[in-house]
C-alpha cells in the first residue's frame, strides 16, 4: 500500500515536471534583459553599469 502511495507520487511529480519545462510565461523577455557583457540583469532602458553591453 506504501509502496503503491510512493509510485503515485513520484509519478504526480515527474508529470509536473515536465509541464513545468514545456514553457516558462516571460523566458524570453528575462534572456533579453540580461546584459551581454556581465550577465546581470539590466533595469530600464539604459546600458548596463559595467560598461560592455
Amino acid at each position: 500500500m506504501i509502496l503503491k502511495i510512493m509510485v503515485l507520487f513520484l509519478a504526480g511529480m515527474a508529470i509536473l515536471a515536465m509541464l513545468g519545462r514545456l514553457r516558462f510565461p516571460g523566458q524570453k523577455k528575462l534572456a533579453s534583459m540580461k546584459c551581454r557583457g556581465c550577465g546581470r540583469y539590466r533595469i530600464g532602458k539604459g546600458p548596463c553599469s559595467c560598461g560592455k553591453g
